[in-house]
């Protein structure tokens, strides 16, 4: 075992990392296969190259229909303040004359890299099991424009949407905010603000695997470095990317990464999971427990053996179809359906 310094720490305290958890075996043979293609570090020269990637793959599946239950429409609307205005991809369900809840995206990609159209497949499998329309942002990405910009556009879309839920057909009291990773972190800032400007009321929050902690700085960090998908120089890359020099000290707001809150009471409820063997781990405990602690509410899994981004590399395995499972249901008693 190592001694690592803790991230609270005064600079004497140290917590022991032993090795990191095992891959579920079935998750293990496909990270194997990817991993000859994929290094789990991410480093700033890499950026371009692979927002080249991701958009050929986005473009290559471009029907977000789902055959037809979907009416998919792209809108320009106002961004923050004195900035640029936002893309939102509106998808509505098909042929209904009633008013249905919204999911509001926020795509993840380490904050560097994808666009409204990114994960959203997902959200869409949600929305057509449980008779929701789907909104997602593209936000402004780092480095580029650096914090706040994405959060603001992200809570900029929200506003736009719960705003114009009438004309939509959406019911502007049951909107919930979701997405993984770095679109996860965002999920749950646009809820710190929403709680802080009197914005709309949420009704839940889903965080998958969400990018909370900038610090960089937790056992499971230490313990998944090189490993996985998304490792701790990733992790510095697209924190540095978002917060430049700031990262890591002591003036990060909160609504750049939501574990620096100092108050977690008032927030909606949340569905959050994590994979035991990856770098998110740790943040994604202590935010569920904080929560808790704040006295709110919040359902927690921490998937055995599961790597960043399992359940989309290897979504007909076990653990990523009993994970996707538990999402669902958690919407469901959520809304109430």
């Amino acid at each position: 075992m190592t001694a690592v310094p803790s991230a609270s720490s005064t600079g004497n305290e140290q917590f022991r990392v032993g090795p990191p958890p095992p891959f579920d075996p079935e998750l293990a043979a496909a990270l194997e296969v990817v991993s000859e293609q994929m290094s789990p570090a991410l480093y700033p020269g890499m950026i371009p190259a692979l927002r080249e990637e991701m958009a050929a793959w986005e473009g290559a599946d471009s029907d977000l229909t789902m055959d037809g239950a979907f009416e998919v429409e792209d809108r320009t609307v106002p961004g923050p303040r004195g900035a640029p205005d936002i893309s939102l991809l509106v998808c509505r369900p098909t042929g209904t004359d009633v008013t249905v809840p919204v999911v509001y995206h926020t795509h993840g990609g380490g904050m560097v890299v994808g666009d409204r159209r990114s994960g959203v497949a997902e959200i869409l499998g949600w929305a057509s099991e449980l008779g929701t329309a789907v909104v997602s942002v593209e936000y402004r990405l780092a480095p580029e424009n650096p914090h706040p910009a994405p959060v603001e556009d992200c809570y900029a879309g929200l506003v736009w949407t719960a705003g114009h839920a009438a004309e939509l057909g959406f019911d502007a009291g049951r909107i919930v905010v979701a997405d993984g990773s770095a679109g996860g972190g965002l999920a749950a800032a646009v809820g710190l603000l929403a709680r802080d400007r009197g914005g709309p009321a949420l009704l839940g929050q889903v965080l998958l695997c969400p990018m909370l902690d900038d610090r960089n700085d937790t056992p499971s960090s230490h313990q998944m470095a090189g490993l996985g998908l998304w490792d701790r120089t990733a992790n510095d890359t697209g924190w540095t990317a978002l917060l430049g020099d700031a990262r890591g000290g002591p003036d990060v707001s909160p609504y750049a990464a939501p574990a620096r809150a100092g108050d977690l009471s008032g927030l909606p409820p949340a569905f959050i999971d994590v994979g035991s063997a990856e770098t998110f781990r740790d943040e994604a405990v202590a935010y569920a427990t904080r929560m808790w602690q704040a006295g709110g509410r919040a359902e927690l899994h921490v998937w055995p053996g599961g790597f960043h981004g399992y359940d989309q590399l290897a979504p007909q395995a076990a653990l990523s179809q009993d994970t996707k499972a538990a999402r669902l249901r958690w919407l469901r008693r959520l809304l109430g359906n």
